[in-house]
């Protein structure tokens, strides 16, 4: 389709092969995605690649928004159990346009399956009020995503000096502690990886490759 449209040689790449290109070309280094799912890839200087995560919404992609999304929701309910009411229920209940818990839980077990990724905004407003449920929900977040960028480094890179690691999407971009915590998680495990602090545009990755001359 896409030949159709544009005149030249059309390379097809996944959303790993430009954001990896973002963040150091050519180059050896590791990239976590956090948007609506979440993966790590990484290439060492030999060429091998490895991934980690990114195995679905309902089974994986941790860090993620809709990782988060869920564990918000078990997190106020957690918190009800405890005898306590969060504000963030109040939030959720208001976005998803339910009026009781008994009515969110049964839309969050509602098929097909909410969009526990819509609930991402509501996070982030109640952890910038240093919600506490919202706060250990964007923690978690963080260290799941830097778990993901470890297994990846722990493969390819047995000696973890000077490899370049990047972030990537919008969990990133939005939340400055999923950054702090990941970015402090991942340099407690490997202490001489370069962990950028910019969050990289993949587009920018794919502007790159674009102007590659290919074979």
């Amino acid at each position: 389709m896409m030949a159709e449209i544009v005149g030249g040689k059309v390379l097809v790449v996944s959303d790993l092969e430009t954001t990896l290109e973002a963040a150091v070309g050519g180059g050896p280094g590791v990239i976590v995605i956090g948007g609506t799912g979440s993966i790590a890839y990484g290439r060492d200087a030999n060429g091998r690649t490895a991934r980690a995560g990114g195995w679905g919404l309902a089974i994986s992609d941790e860090g993620s928004g809709e990782w988060i999304g869920r564990a918000a929701v078990s997190s106020v309910l957690s918190a009800k159990d405890a005898g306590e009411d969060p504000p963030l229920l109040a939030e959720i209940l208001k976005l998803w346009k339910v009026s009781t818990l008994d009515e969110l839980v049964r839309h969050a077990n509602a098929s097909p399956t909410p969009d526990f990724a819509s609930l991402f905004p509501s996070v982030l407003k109640a952890a910038e009020a240093a919600e506490a449920s919202a706060l250990k929900v964007l923690r978690a977040a963080g260290m799941a995503l830097a778990g993901l960028v470890n297994n990846v480094i722990g493969r390819l890179f047995p000696d973890s000096r000077d490899v370049p690691v990047a972030m990537s999407g919008g969990v990133f971009r939005q939340s400055e502690l999923v950054r702090k915590v990941f970015y402090n998680e991942v340099v407690a495990a490997h202490p001489e990886a370069v962990v950028q602090l910019e969050v990289v545009d993949p587009v920018e990755g794919a502007l790159a490759l674009a102007r590659k001359p290919q074979k």
